[in-house]
């Protein structure tokens, strides 16, 4: 993971799959364009990314997604909520916070500083703020014509640096930019 901090002190970085057309999931939130896929796609470096984070920032959305798996996925994982209408979690180690700048206080408090932003709204939400230092993308071979964007609107460019690329299995292609930080 990119070890450039922002002015919070966090290193925040975002792992995420897409369709070719820059899609996160379909508008019902469904992922049966790359559950399939993803199967056999062997090792993207998800697990040492996951490994080397301390803390995950979520939306309501992407938890209401992964409630639903018939595994938790994360372990004893430190994970963080955003959401202005869920009022608690069943989940170890989750809390529910009402704003980005609750969370970001409780990561402070906690001593948490290299994050794992997941969602399409919570990652432009810490692109939008400055909070992003790193963002991973794999690209699945499908195009699905509609669904939920990546990023969304963006309030103005971001200008990004590769770092690496590479061709994974079934397919896949998967990139990593540095985020990069304006002089002003």
């Amino acid at each position: 993971m990119n070890e450039i901090r922002n002015e919070n002190g966090l290193v925040a970085s975002a792992f995420l799959a897409t369709s070719v057309d820059g899609f996160i999931a379909r508008e019902d939130d469904t992922l049966d364009w790359l559950v399939g896929r993803g199967e056999a796609l062997g090792d993207t470096g998800y697990d040492d990314f996951f490994a080397s984070i301390d803390a995950m920032v979520m939306g309501r959305g992407t938890y209401d997604v992964v409630k639903d798996f018939e595994e938790y996925p994360y372990g004893d994982k430190r994970i963080l909520i955003l959401s202005t209408s869920l009022e608690s979690t069943e989940w170890p180690n989750a809390t529910v916070h009402r704003t980005l700048d609750d969370a970001l206080e409780t990561l402070e408090r906690e001593g948490i500083t290299r994050v794992y932003a997941d969602g399409g709204k919570t990652v432009s939400t810490f692109l939008r703020e400055g909070l992003l230092s790193e963002i991973t993308i794999s690209v699945a071979p499908v195009l699905i014509g509609s669904g939920i964007r990546l990023f969304g609107q963006l309030e103005s460019d971001v200008e990004l640096e590769l770092t690496a690329t590479r061709a994974l299995d079934a397919g896949f292609t998967q990139s990593t930019y540095r985020v990069v930080r304006s002089a002003s």
